[in-house]
């Protein structure tokens, strides 16, 4: 925004430091700028070109201070302070996996736009400064190695204005770096995609403040861009006799009186059996549970409970606390359960019991389980329950495979795909375009529908 009321002050001298400095002071709209400089010349002169532009009749930005004048020369708002900027504007209404995503891709950002200024740090040690110190809101006060304060000293001097972003090359630099990992090795298409949207927003955020005209990442596309692989791999999805094995094999790692696998088989049982995520089933609670003697029962899915670390989340907790994937706050995913989870369910109440707030699924001293402690399980359940070429092959290799061979079941027994979509959680487009190659066992079926629709008998000879 863009404000005439501005105010310019008196030159006033900082004695703290050891060489005094002289400051420049003034307001726009109500809110207060400085700008500091080692000599009184230097600061006399940027004053003057202050009052200079509000002789002129200038509009003064809300958000640098800045006259236009001034707003396209060397103190201009840089990358860098976009990016805090950003981040701050972002981070209260985030959720703790975006405010990782976000922190990530703009540590791969910020470096890529800078001026080879001397004394340029490790990537390394640049990035750490921006992902733990001075990018994440919380953190900006904590104390800062050496080799951190001066890698953010460097990016200080170095990080070139947003403005620059209206020269293709400085864009196409942009582009190459967040598809590029530390080593200068290609990354992943998502790891590219998704710093890419983080980027694009941060950029269309610069363009509500009016320091860009248009957004620049319009202008570049990346070389060879594939389209990320949707569909799940047919080869992770284990048949039920398969799961089977593995659900029980998980009761034998541990031992009986550790009972780390014991106390994850219903965990891993609602993935397969209600196809769960695993924060999901993480969040689940003794309340959120219709659990009969006989029969089928019912889970209600209320929250998740995702695990993105300590310095994400509001609580300080390594698992944020969050509603459904991808749905409003308080909307609830209601699940039949077969008799053969509600039976796991009942034996782990049983055995186990509930954690203090209410949920099922808690470690020993009664945390939520660290994704690190279920998949130690999982690989080991692997190990007892698949042949050797199974365990080293990508067969249920992830926790999250027994969700894809629940979808793909539930669509092999012919349920419909609205129906399989909620019990889901997902869309029926998602569902389809995701779970296309896994629904098997009806080609033979299928070719015979074509066979009639042509007409023609066993022999392939037309019927007229």
């Amino acid at each position: 925004m863009k404000s005439y009321k501005v105010s310019v002050w008196k030159l006033s001298t900082n004695r703290t430091t050891k060489k005094p400095t002289y400051l420049v002071r003034w307001s726009v709209d109500g809110r207060t700028f400085s700008e500091s400089h080692k000599t009184k010349a230097l600061a006399d002169r940027f004053r003057a070109k202050l009052l200079r532009a509000l002789d002129k009749g200038e509009p003064f930005d809300t958000v640098t201070g800045l006259p236009d004048s001034l707003r396209s020369g060397k103190t201009a708002l840089s990358l860098l302070e976009l990016a805090v900027k950003y981040v701050d504007h972002r981070w209260p209404d985030a959720s703790a996996k975006q405010r990782d995503s976000m922190t990530d891709a703009l540590a791969v950002a910020v470096p890529a736009l800078t001026k080879a200024a001397r004394g340029r740090p490790e990537p390394t040690v640049v990035r750490r400064a921006l992902r733990s110190y001075v990018l994440p809101t919380p953190r900006r006060e904590r104390e800062r190695p050496e080799e951190v304060a001066a890698a953010v000293r460097w990016l200080e001097r170095a990080s070139l204005p947003v403005a620059e972003l209206t020269d293709i090359d400085r864009v196409h630099a942009l582009v190459d770096a967040l598809g590029r990992k530390l080593d200068g090795k290609p990354a992943a298409n998502q790891t590219y995609r998704r710093r890419r949207a983080v980027t694009y927003n941060a950029l269309a955020y610069a363009v509500e403040l009016e320091l860009l005209s248009a957004n620049p990442l319009d202008k570049a596309r990346r070389k060879r861009e594939q389209q990320p692989v949707q569909e799940v791999d047919s080869r992770v999805v284990v048949n039920p006799r398969q799961a089977r094995e593995l659900l029980t094999a998980c009761t034998y790692v541990g031992g009986f009186e550790r009972a780390s696998g014991r106390r994850l088989r219903a965990f891993f049982g609602c993935l397969y059996y209600a196809a769960t995520r695993p924060g999901e089933a993480l969040g689940l609670r003794r309340s959120d549970c219709e659990l009969p003697t006989t029969g089928w029962g019912r889970i209600t899915v209320e929250e998740t409970r995702p695990s993105v670390g300590k310095s994400w989340t509001d609580s300080g907790e390594a698992h944020d606390r969050r509603g459904l994937k991808q749905r409003s706050p308080g909307e609830v995913r209601r699940v039949p359960i077969p008799p053969p989870l509600v039976r796991m369910l009942n034996e782990h109440l049983e055995d186990f019991g509930a954690a203090e707030d209410g949920r099922i699924f808690a470690s020993e001293r009664g945390n939520v389980v660290a994704s690190s402690s279920y998949y130690r399980v999982w690989r080991q359940a692997r190990e007892l329950a698949l042949m050797p070429e199974q365990v080293s092959s990508v067969l249920a290799a992830k926790p999250y495979d027994l969700r894809h061979a629940c979808v793909s079941q539930w669509l092999n027994s012919g349920v419909p795909a609205p129906e399989v979509a909620r019990r889901a959680g997902h869309s029926v487009e998602v569902l389809l375009k995701i779970y296309a190659k896994c629904i098997d066992g009806q080609e033979a079926e299928m070719n015979d529908r074509i066979m009639k629709g042509l007409g023609d008998d066993e022999t392939g000879i037309l019927l007229v």
